[in-house]
């Protein structure tokens, strides 16, 4: 593995039901109104067939690190709703596989996800700075997983006090909004 591969697998444990988290999680267009912390614009390039096989789309996204990444995944497999796999160009180049497994009253979730990086300040740093960047993909899956609980909850609320009840998602890191990263860009 070169400097500036990547491979992570991370576990995620929600109270849901399998459909939920797979419609959530299958639906990029909604993640910067739920997972706003990480993904701050998406763009469906084009739409694919069933559950998304095929389509394509363009993210920007960050962490706690101020800077940014541009990523086009397009949906290469779907196993709904069970998960699906999607092929990552841009700033990242690689494979995500998402697997949701239920466990009533509970939803499984792992990403797998290998990738290369070509942002240039990853790519060239990534010998010495890997422990950092690895330290921030982390810190975006732990905004994810609160995140997509939170989802949940708003989803699963029956009236207007309920929803206001749920607490906002996590926001965009303080770096992030110092420098104004996730700001959208023409």
């Amino acid at each position: 593995m070169t400097t500036n591969d990547y491979h992570f697998v991370d576990c995620w444990r929600v109270e849901g039901d399998i459909k939920e988290v797979a419609d959530i999680l299958e639906d990029a267009l909604s993640l910067p109104r739920w997972w706003g912390s990480v993904y701050f614009e998406v763009k469906e390039i084009e739409p694919g067939g069933e559950h998304g096989i095929g389509k394509l789309i363009s993210l920007r996204a960050g962490g706690w690190l101020p800077y940014t990444l541009r990523i086009d995944f397009r949906t290469v497999e779907s196993r709904y709703p069970y998960g699906f796999s999607m092929d990552a160009t841009g700033d990242l180049e690689g494979k995500g596989i998402w697997t949701f497994e239920p466990d009533r009253p509970f939803v499984n979730v792992t990403y797998d996800w290998t990738i290369r990086a070509n942002k240039p300040i990853i790519e060239k740093l990534s010998f010495l700075l890997k422990p950092i960047f690895r330290s921030n993909h982390n810190w975006t899956m732990m905004r994810g997983e609160e995140s997509l609980k939170l989802e949940l909850m708003r989803r699963r609320a029956k009236t207007t006090e309920e929803t206001s009840a749920v607490p906002a998602p996590p926001a965009p890191s303080l770096a992030v909004r110092l420098f104004r990263l996730n700001r959208h860009r023409a």
